[in-house]
């Protein structure tokens, strides 16, 4: 540049400069934005099957830490579900407050993100079964709202105290028909307006900037979503994030029949309600190992193409919770310990 003038030269630099920051800029918020999609697991069986004696091996054959082998597919977030009083069930007890506890901090020392998901039962709580807690069954509503209240605040307080603060917080665990019956079924949309609220009210006490989540089955099912949602704006539910379960086997439908159904409903539910959606649970049949991958990789793939970055993950349910252990089908895991390929879907994603 020795022959151009001085002011040209000025000109020519800042403009260079202007470029490339630009640039950088615009890859940094790409980068950003790709490292804050949420990938991940909830993984509420894993004490326990380690517990019996469960290992855990990686592709050659090598033992690892489970949350180890997830992460190296790819995850960065670990959902976690939390009963009231739990029995010893191996797989239909434990998760405490002070397993899930231990749990938490264990993840989070592996650098994963935590979902919290209050069932506000001892057990399973799903579309099917909304079973007060042994402990509340006798108790009026106003008592019922304190109980969630309560029960959210001092889970999160135990947390807080071992410096674990949930990213996310599970209000119910799929509530299309509400929860702790009967009272708050959606029978009675005002009452299950109000214990929802204490929810996310004992959530917003402990940290302003956890985002709680309402979550709904059948994720492809718009009219459905509609119908809840629809009930919990006009009964002033106050909620962050609209958590949905998607699996295919549950509605006997391929994926390819049902994913432009799901693609559909999450953009319906952003533009409708102005909220950010996200699949908290997600599982495949885990003998039909590339219908699985494909499964994840469309399901990814819809939800990171929620626009705005609205979209924030997808988890799948129980991936490494085998059937030789639990009995249950849609995990992701093989007969010899190891993760299945289906997984590296999220790597890839």
């Amino acid at each position: 540049m020795k022959n151009i003038p001085m002011h040209f030269r000025f000109v020519v630099t800042s403009v260079l400069v202007s470029i490339l920051f630009s640039c950088s800029a615009s890859k940094n918020v790409q980068l950003t934005a790709k490292n804050s999609f949420s990938k991940g697991a909830d993984v509420g069986w894993l004490p326990q099957m380690e517990a019996t004696g469960y290992k855990f091996y990686d592709t050659d054959g090598t033992e690892k830490d489970c949350l180890q082998l997830l992460k190296d597919r790819g995850m960065n977030t670990i959902r976690l579900r939390v009963w009231v009083n739990p029995n010893d069930d191996k797989a239909s007890g434990h998760c405490s407050k002070e397993e899930t506890v231990v749990m938490a901090l264990r993840a989070q020392k592996m650098g994963m993100r935590i979902m919290i998901d209050f069932h506000y039962s001892d057990s399973w709580a799903d579309p099917a079964k909304q079973f007060k807690p042994k402990a509340w069954e006798n108790h009026t509503f106003p008592e019922l709202m304190t109980d969630v209240y309560d029960h959210t605040f001092d889970v999160l307080t135990a947390l807080k105290a071992v410096g674990v603060t949930p990213e996310w917080v599970q209000v119910g665990n799929e509530i299309p028909g509400g929860m702790l019956w009967p009272e708050g079924s959606t029978k009675n949309w005002n009452q299950l307006a109000q214990l929802l609220n204490k929810g996310y009210e004992a959530t917003k006490a402990i940290d302003a900037k956890i985002k709680v989540i309402v979550h709904v089955d059948e994720g492809n099912n718009n009219e459905k979503f509609r119908w809840f949602f629809d009930n919990a704006t006009a009964n002033n539910v106050k909620y962050d994030v609209i958590g949905l379960s998607y699996y295919p086997f549950w509605i006997k439908k391929d994926y390819t029949k049902t994913i432009a159904d799901l693609a559909y409903n999450l953009n319906d539910m952003v533009a409708r309600y102005n909220k950010e959606v996200m699949i908290v649970e997600v599982g495949g049949i885990d003998e039909e190992v590339q219908n699985t991958k494909e499964l994840l990789a469309a399901t990814m793939k819809a939800v990171r193409a929620v626009p705005n970055n609205k979209g924030l993950g997808v988890l799948y349910w129980e991936p490494q919770g085998a059937k030789s252990w639990s009995g249950y089908s849609l995990s992701a895991w093989q007969k010899d310990g190891k993760p299945s390929p289906a997984l590296d879907a999220f790597k890839e994603w």
